[in-house]
């Protein structure tokens, strides 16, 4: 009996040690992840995008519609100019308002916390002219150092963190003008921050998204094929699902992410 308790003792500490060389790896990846001075700079083609109308070309011809030139930068939560956070203020105020309802005024105040955070990850969105991006697609030029300017007209707001001990990029926000909506671009950032989440050895990437925001869940479940996670509050506790506004949705990459954040 003596043999078969140090036994099992022995088998605690092993099974201990386990969590915790793991749960150490993990915030290892995360920390490396982290230490990542510029996230685009391993994806150059994703530098600049094209947005088309969505209407057909001969419609676009017709209707004079102008495609949308965009360069993407990247940067962080703690460096952001002051003319920088009022725009990501205003932003978030003119497209979450509405689908947050009652519930803004407090929410308003947690965004401006998060977004000046030191973890806080961000790639922007800046219209450019045809001319500058012109320049800088050229094959010749694929090497060349951009200097293109323009207004942001957009945002991703990310992190990297530990859920239910998977290591995930967590989508805080995707914010774009409306006049650039419906364009593509939505769908080319988030392909982004699923490279960016794989090249950093994330297991998947998660957000969050209000239930009264419909468009958005179409698009990131309609479109782009997440689903509805298991830590979301709908599957958690089923019998309660009314009682909250949002769902957490996820895009597994791994057999161990998958069984974590998407199993029944």
């Amino acid at each position: 009996m003596e043999s078969e308790r140090i036994i099992g003792q022995s088998e605690k500490r092993t099974t201990r040690k386990e969590v915790l060389e793991k749960k150490k790896a993990i915030e290892n990846v995360i920390k490396e992840a982290y230490s990542v001075k510029d996230h685009l700079s391993f994806f150059r083609s994703f530098r600049h995008y094209k947005a088309n109308s969505g209407l057909p070309s001969c419609l676009v011809l017709l209707l004079f519609v102008f495609c949308i030139y965009a360069h993407l930068k990247s940067g962080w939560g703690n460096k952001l100019t002051v003319d920088t956070k009022k725009y990501i203020q205003n932003l978030l105020k003119l497209n979450m308002e509405g689908p947050y309802g009652h519930e803004w005024p407090a929410e308003e105040k947690i965004k401006r916390r998060e977004m000046v955070a030191g973890e806080a990850r961000y790639i922007f969105v800046h219209e450019i002219s045809s001319e500058d991006y012109n320049a800088v697609t050229q094959p010749h030029d694929s090497d060349m150092t951009c200097t293109c300017h323009g207004p942001i007209v957009g945002f991703v707001h990310y992190r990297f963190i530990m859920e239910e001990e998977v290591p995930v990029a967590y989508v805080y926000e995707l914010q774009l003008e409306p006049r650039v909506q419906g364009k593509g671009l939505g769908k080319f950032l988030m392909q982004l921050i699923e490279l960016i989440a794989c090249k950093n050895k994330m297991s998947a990437v998660v957000l969050t998204v209000q239930k009264a925001n419909w468009l958005a869940m179409d698009f990131y479940i309609g479109k782009l094929r997440y689903t509805i996670s298991a830590i979301s509050p709908s599957r958690v506790d089923p019998l309660f699902k009314q009682d909250t506004s949002y769902e957490i949705l996820c895009k597994t990459f791994d057999h161990e992410a998958k069984a974590v954040l998407e199993a029944s």
